[in-house]
């Protein structure tokens, strides 16, 4: 089973652009409702995708690089990379079933 990992602008790069295959890249930050809101739906999307796809947080407030590279106005914003490229990206609370929908398109 995945483990969500956090990551800083330090270890951005070799836990995410490094990465084969997909990583989802969760921008969110402690003060932040929704933030806190879609926590525990990415624990349970994390533990039904097993190691078909990474989940990672990134604090918005800790690491302005990482937002900044992405160009991160709002919070939650999720990331969908594929082996090191952005894809596609969505703000606001998803429900475990979008995420699924939008990781297998």
């Amino acid at each position: 089973m995945n483990m969500i990992k956090h990551v800083t602008d330090q270890t951005f790069e070799a836990e995410v652009t490094n990465q084969k295959g997909t990583v989802l890249v969760d921008f969110w930050a402690p003060w932040c409702g929704p933030c806190k809101a879609m926590s525990p739906i990415l624990d349970e999307f994390d533990a039904e995708m097993g190691d078909s796809v990474q989940v990672v947080k990134v604090n918005v407030d800790e690491n302005p690089v990482s937002a900044g590279k992405f160009g991160i106005m709002s919070i939650p914003t999720i990331v969908r990379i594929k082996d090191g490229v952005p894809v596609h990206q969505v703000t606001g609370l998803q429900s475990k079933e979008q995420l699924k929908k939008w990781v297998n398109s």
